[in-house]
């Protein structure tokens, strides 16, 4: 059997670069520069995308651990333009989404997400729905690159680990699913991944990217 689906990661592949203007806005009512806010922001993600944090709990800690004292109003501030320093989009990847529907295939997000994030993307994106099915990290408390998440996604699909194609940007991501059968490419740009689709002898199984 064929390629039957392909699961898609949102940040960096169904997304743009994030947001400047947001991230702009972290560094202002921080007042850390972009050195000292990335390694406290990172340090506690995926804690955050696993849902041992809240998009709250986390900006409390990030705080706390980097010395500063910052009110309630600040923290929530900080909370939304995270969220929408993550809600952009990339309109090839998208839009390629949609012809990989039309000619029959499958289409997943598996996505390490906390929950403001998600909350934000659900109220700005009316295309999630055009995915049939949606892995959310925070939701089910585990995120990649632990087997269990990428598991739950095939059986989500009803597929087999070699019938679906990953696509992430994180190479890390993208060996853990292969350990598991499937098949993956690391993404960086639009015209990599069409030369790598070729390169895979995966365009006589599905349409390229335009």
């Amino acid at each position: 059997m064929g390629l039957r689906a392909v699961v898609f990661d949102y940040g960096m592949v169904l997304t743009g670069l994030p947001d400047p203007t947001a991230y702009a806005a972290l560094l202002h009512i921080t007042g850390l520069s972009a050195d000292h806010l990335d390694s406290f922001y990172w340090k506690d993600r995926h804690a955050y995308d696993e849902g041992k944090l809240t998009g709250i709990t986390f900006w409390q800690k990030l705080v706390r651990d980097a010395g500063l004292v910052l009110p309630p109003p600040a923290i929530e501030e900080l909370n939304s333009w995270d969220a929408r320093m993550w809600t952009t989009v990339n309109p090839a990847m998208l839009a390629w989404q949609q012809v990989l529907k039309q000619h029959g295939l499958l289409t997943a997000i598996l996505s390490n997400m906390g929950d403001n994030v998600l909350e934000n993307m659900k109220r700005e994106f009316d295309w999630l729905p055009r995915f049939d099915v949606l892995v959310w990290s925070y939701q089910l408390h585990m995120a990649k690159p632990d087997p269990s998440i990428y598991l739950y996604t095939l059986k989500e699909l009803g597929v087999r680990a070699g019938d679906a194609l990953f696509i992430d940007d994180k190479l890390v991501n993208i060996e853990a699913a292969e350990a598991l059968g499937m098949r993956g490419l690391v993404f960086t740009t639009v015209e990599q991944l069409r030369r790598d689709l070729v390169a895979a002898g995966l365009d006589r199984e599905l349409p390229l990217p335009v």
